[in-house]
């Protein structure tokens, strides 16, 4: 299948390459890292200006009424740059109101969205091995919230969120405040340095964006659209890993040759090219199939399965590829590691993605006559 961008997807490519790369050098990720709330608000603002935070909202609430393919081309731009803003998590809420919401509710927040004065963000994570389809958080039949979801993104800059609940055998998804009353949070820092909250909710109330006839089907809708966002960022990290690996050994000399001369080093990083290549077209074509309306279950599943497994190969590969650099944390390519690593562990990991993925290919094999179907364990 040709996945090559049209002329408008290679721009939007080109000019978030350009921001990210002139607004999210090593210096100043280091920096904001080191910031109380771990929010590059200036690269937050760039994107604003250049229209980036509607990329994919529809044109009737000002976006650019463009794709999740764009926003894929976007996402993978921070991955290659490991720029800490809330841009995933933003855009898949606003996506959310933007197709689920009543016309007041958008007007009253996917403005804010555009011009880079309102984050969002959404608490899909579970404890354990919990599934985000099976939420732990409850709704009374006064309408107020009650649970706990840990690991919610961005929450402490938010000034909304998305939470799945259930009610009853049904689900519904709230946008709640973060800050607002009957909600606590405790605020913890994440592997990659990034910051998440464990929210508590005792008693908050909040808008109803999906009642129970259709908070199923819009919970696994946002769900597919952030795992493909996490593929996209994580294709953006293996990629630039790899980059940053490949020009270190063709510099680095061992017995007055190139690292990347000697046969081990250069059969691991083919091994990683191979890998990140993988993650590159399962994403493209989890992205296509949302943007074309089809089901798209699978392939994320798919798409977030690579990026788990082989985006955690190539970070471990690409740092034992620089050696005692590797180790540094003064020298920019451990933290492509640690960001490799969080989203391997994001929403479940590879062992949760392969097991809906052999699940599904249960579901789907129908064995006839006196054939046998073999099912992957």
């Amino acid at each position: 299948m040709d996945f090559s961008f049209d002329e408008s997807q290679e721009t939007v490519r080109d000019l978030a390459s350009q921001i990210f790369t002139g607004h999210a050098d090593v210096g100043r990720v280091r920096e904001v890292e080191r910031s109380d709330d771990r929010f590059d608000r200036a690269l937050w603002a760039e994107l604003a200006k250049a229209n980036l935070l509607g990329i994919a909202l529809p044109e009737e609430d000002g976006g650019s009424g463009l794709g999740m393919t764009e926003l894929c081309l976007v996402l993978e731009q921070q991955g290659r740059r490991v720029a800490p803003v809330p841009l995933l998590w933003t855009q898949v809420a606003a996506l959310a109101l933007a197709s689920f919401a009543a016309a007041d509710v958008r007007a009253r927040w996917l403005p804010g969205v555009i011009a880079g004065n309102v984050v969002l963000t959404v608490a899909l994570s579970e404890g354990g091995a919990g599934d985000p389809r099976d939420p732990s958080v409850s709704v009374s039949p006064d309408g107020s919230l009650h649970g706990s979801k840990p690991s919610v993104p961005w929450a402490h800059v938010a000034q909304r969120v998305l939470v799945p609940a259930r009610s009853g055998s049904d689900l519904v998804v709230a946008l709640v405040d973060p800050h607002g009353p009957g909600v606590t949070a405790e605020v913890g820092e994440a592997t990659d340095r990034q910051l998440l909250s464990h929210l508590t909710f005792d008693g908050a109330h909040g808008e109803v964006i999906a009642g129970p006839s259709s908070g199923a089907a819009v919970t696994e809708w946002i769900l597919e659209r952030a795992l493909t966002g996490l593929a996209a960022i994580q294709l953006g990290v293996a990629a630039e890993a790899i980059a940053k690996a490949a020009d270190y050994t063709s510099n680095r000399l061992q017995f007055g040759k190139p690292l990347s001369s000697f046969q081990s080093t250069s059969a691991r990083a083919a091994d990683a090219y191979i890998d990140t290549e993988a993650m590159r077209a399962t994403l493209w074509q989890a992205a296509w199939r949302l943007d074309s309306g089809l089901d798209a279950s699978m392939a994320v599943e798919v798409a977030m399965w690579w990026a788990s497994e082989a985006g955690q190969r190539v970070v471990h590969a690409t740092q034992h590829l620089h050696g005692g650099m590797g180790a540094d944390i003064d020298y920019p390519i451990h933290r492509y590691f640690l960001w490799g690593k969080q989203i391997e562990a994001t929403l479940g990991g590879g062992s949760a993605h392969l097991a809906r993925i052999g699940t599904a290919l249960a579901g789907t094999a129908r064995p006839s006559g006196g054939e046998r179907t073999a099912v992957a364990r």
